[in-house]
């Protein structure tokens, strides 16, 4: 037999009159006329099959039916509240099991090494990082969120812009050594250098190389014997003194600093490649996740820099 979800209706009016007394108090706690409150208690009695109340001009007393049925429900009643209270403040906690599916370059160059700050932060908290080339499908996967770098394709996720690094064209000064140095972006065409590909996880195929010097934009055709998928090892290959790297300014300024990287072309420099973060909610962002993604936020600056 199916629950009759209208009998919840009249369950709040009812608790109201047994714990006011009369329909005029329960209609006065309920924003309610005392008509209101009538009409609703004949509604759950014709719902029930028994009468609920004794009424007469002077006085209101619960039957020996409405004794036993306000016996076994009103506790039921209590404890929905309860829950429903629980559900709120829940919502509102950082707590339980966050799943999100990051992009390995900025799981490993940005977020591990601030990652504890925020798990200290929140020791209630379970997070859980699957690390991938592929954003996937969220919902079927069971994902909170995912965090990917490149421009949004059209889906029903929401997505939130987290940052813009720069694209830098380095070599090793050992691998400068052995070879002409290039000046311009133009010496670098197909043959000239030995050029390590990455590889577009959208596409599967090596990453254009693209130029930009502010609204400039230049696309040089170049070929290497390596395309690799990762960018810790594109980055200490390029370190290495194999060849030159388009790389993302992201983790490296050490590398600049300390002089194991150059950077080919500062004039050249203007290349953003974003950050975005997406979830499938634009309207119920859990208290969790609103936690994560305020603290990627965070750590980037007005421009955009990590800080």
């Amino acid at each position: 037999m199916a629950f009759d979800t209208r009998l919840l209706s009249g369950l709040n009016v009812l608790a109201a009159v047994v714990d006011a007394g009369s329909f005029v108090r329960a209609g006065e706690a309920l924003g309610l006329s005392q008509s209101g409150v009538s009409r609703s208690i004949q509604r759950l009695e014709q719902r029930l099959g028994v009468r609920l109340f004794d009424r007469t001009s002077k006085a209101m007393n619960l039957t020996d039916d409405g004794a036993r049925f306000c016996q076994e429900v009103m506790p039921l009643l209590s404890r929905l509240e309860e829950a429903a209270e629980e559900t709120v403040r829940s919502a509102g906690a950082v707590r339980g099991r966050l799943r999100v599916n990051v992009d390995p370059t900025f799981s490993r160059l940005a977020l591990a090494p601030r990652l504890g700050t925020f798990l200290n932060a929140h020791p209630d908290l379970y997070l859980e990082l699957a690390i991938r080339d592929q954003i996937g499908d969220l919902v079927a996967e069971d994902f909170d969120a995912a965090v990917r770098f490149g421009e949004p394709e059209p889906s029903a996720l929401i997505g939130r812009r987290l940052l813009q690094v720069r694209i830098l064209t380095c070599a090793s000064p050992e691998y400068l050594a052995r070879q002409k140095v290039p000046t311009i972006p133009q010496d670098l065409k197909a043959g000239r250098h030995e050029c390590l590909l990455f590889r577009d996880p959208a596409t599967g195929s090596p990453f254009p190389w693209e130029f930009h010097q502010g609204k400039r934009r230049l696309t040089v055709s170049v070929t290497g014997h390596l395309v690799v998928n990762d960018a810790l090892t594109h980055l200490e290959i390029c370190a290495a003194g194999y060849g030159v790297a388009q790389v993302m300014d992201l983790g490296i300024s050490s590398y600049l600093q300390t002089g194991k990287l150059v950077n080919l072309f500062p004039d050249w420099s203007d290349e953003l490649f974003p950050l975005y973060a997406y979830h499938p909610s634009r309207h119920f962002v859990s208290a969790k996740l609103r936690a994560f993604l305020d603290f990627l936020a965070a750590f980037v600056d007005e421009n955009g820099k990590i800080i």
